[in-house]
């Protein structure tokens, strides 16, 4: 989905125990390393990603990072109770590829 490998966190992730997964029609179709500024969260569709979200009891210090661009997703995270801390802007230095399927970003990528 990213283009490149994030096997370690996922590691790190079950590890610590902050890894979710959602299975649908019977398979892995999404996961996320924490629902946190320094986690990442990935899956096939948004309601792959609304199924992490909803199954949260909290967000690890400020929250998630839901990308704007996605406005589904968003919009889903405003009526479902949530709201914006603050707004980010998503840089980078050379090359950037958009992550294929519905995603939540992480602050440390």
């Amino acid at each position: 989905m990213h283009g490149y490998d994030r096997n370690g966190e996922v590691i790190d992730s079950v590890a610590s125990g902050t890894c979710l997964v959602v299975k649908r029609d019977g398979h892995l179709s999404g996961y996320s390393t924490g629902l946190a500024f320094d986690a990442h969260s990935v899956g096939e569709t948004n309601q792959d990603l609304k199924a992490l979200i909803a199954s949260a009891d909290e967000f690890a210090g400020p929250g998630i990072l839901v990308p704007t661009s996605n406005p589904d997703l968003f919009n889903w995270c405003l009526a479902s109770g949530l709201r914006v801390v603050e707004l980010l802007s998503l840089m980078t230095v050379g090359f950037y590829s958009q992550p294929q399927g519905s995603c939540l970003l992480s602050i440390l990528y």
